[in-house]
């Protein structure tokens, strides 16, 4: 069966068998769980070598049917094994009963950011995640501050997970080749999950200062702090993109103890 790439799926098949390799050994974690999440398979390229791992239960996600298909008739073994899903759309507590599994792919790069948000919402199951990008994508999520790559992306991962720039794909190595450079990179999973502040609040606050990265914080605090201490603090002169995962941490806090400040006065 000869398959083609599709564009409504962000498809680019990788050609090179050494890539994949380096990309299935890439997973460094393994002794931390005992079960394997692929996403997007396409026609097996790396799958072929996460199999060679006997000793973990290995799971694909392809959300093409063709895909799928193909994968049935070249890959018999792993039939059962195949979620025929959107992975936007699979709860990941149910791929393997709630046990913890490690997250690799050539990822779509249509939804790439889309695919770390949903394993942060699932974080407590994913110890590591390696994955290949858009070169552009891969380095705003291990962006540290004071870049201008740096942001929400950026921030909401980080916070949870150590980044890491494994190394750079060309566009040669993919058929079709894609438009532009690709990249690999390893997540590992922080022990300590404790941010020091409420979660929810603390996403909030990363994505309302990113929506105005070019100004100063004190502009997208205004309808959260009062007006005398984002006027005299320095702090509040800086730029979200000049803010490590403490200041956010710290930024959240604050928040949260004049919003519930404000909030016994109301009641009073």
């Amino acid at each position: 069966m000869s398959m083609k790439a599709k564009k409504s799926y962000g498809q680019h098949f990788l050609k090179e068998e050494r890539i994949a390799e380096r990309i299935a050994n890439s997973l460094i974690q393994m002794d931390q769980y005992s079960n394997i999440l692929e996403v997007g398979p396409g026609k097996g390229m790396l799958t072929k070598y996460l199999m060679e791992h006997k000793e973990h239960h290995l799971k694909v996600v392809e959300a093409d049917r063709d895909m799928v298909s193909y994968l049935d008739q070249n890959y018999p073994s792993l039939s059962v094994n195949i979620i025929g899903e959107d992975f936007l759309k699979v709860n990941l507590n149910h791929c393997f009963q709630g046990e913890s599994f490690g997250l690799i792919g050539n990822f779509p790069y249509n939804i790439s950011s889309q695919i770390i948000f949903h394993m942060l919402h699932s974080k407590q199951l994913v110890p590591e995640m390696v994955g290949m990008f858009q070169k552009e994508v891969a380095e705003r999520i291990v962006a540290k501050p004071n870049s201008k790559i740096y942001g929400v992306l950026s921030v909401l991962t980080q916070a949870f997970y150590e980044g890491t720039y494994l190394f750079t794909v060309k566009a040669g190595s993919f058929n079709p080749p894609p438009k532009v450079q690709s990249a690999v990179i390893r997540l590992v999973r922080k022990k300590n999950q404790d941010l020091g502040c409420n979660e929810k609040r603390f996403r909030s606050i990363v994505k309302v200062t990113f929506g105005m990265r070019r100004k100063m914080i004190r502009n997208a605090m205004k309808p959260f702090l009062p007006k005398e201490l984002l006027s005299t603090d320095p702090f509040f002169t800086k730029r979200p993109e000049n803010l490590d995962l403490k200041d956010f941490v710290y930024l959240t806090n604050l928040v949260e103890e004049y919003q519930t400040k404000t909030d016994q006065n109301d009641k009073a």
